[in-house]
């Protein structure tokens, strides 16, 4: 149940950070402190997707909790790096966030997806 727990987080925090993302670019900048607030005030849905990017950060924390309670650190903690790849891969299928593609961004987040595996998966199965 750990590792479900794990996963819940790594998926919570990878759609928290493609949702802030997004509302960030449908924000005013912060440097224009009255659009802003009025955003937020007039609950736009770049205000109402940073909120629910913020959640979601909240509710990955929470199955943390849970995940850590169950699973060793040493396995555990690997399991975020999982979040990188996720985010990388949406962030080049979704045409809305405007991400190129290149074989050296594929290079490192390959190198990050074998360590995890490295790392997590039983001795007796590498």
């Amino acid at each position: 149940m750990g590792y479900f727990w794990a996963l819940m987080s790594v998926l919570l925090v990878s759609c928290a950070q493609l949702i802030m993302k997004w509302a960030m670019m449908a924000l005013p900048p912060v440097e224009k402190h009255d659009e802003l607030l009025a955003a937020f005030m007039s609950a736009t849905p770049g205000a109402q997707a940073l909120i629910a990017g913020l959640l979601a950060y909240v509710f990955s924390m929470a199955c943390w909790f849970f995940a850590l309670r169950q699973i060793a650190l040493s396995k555990a903690y690997p399991l975020l790096s999982l979040s990188y790849v996720l985010v990388w891969a949406a962030a080049i299928w979704v045409p809305w966030l405007g991400e190129s593609f290149s074989m050296g961004k594929l290079v490192g987040v390959s190198v990050i997806f074998l360590g995890l595996l490295l790392v997590c998966l039983p001795e007796k199965n590498r």
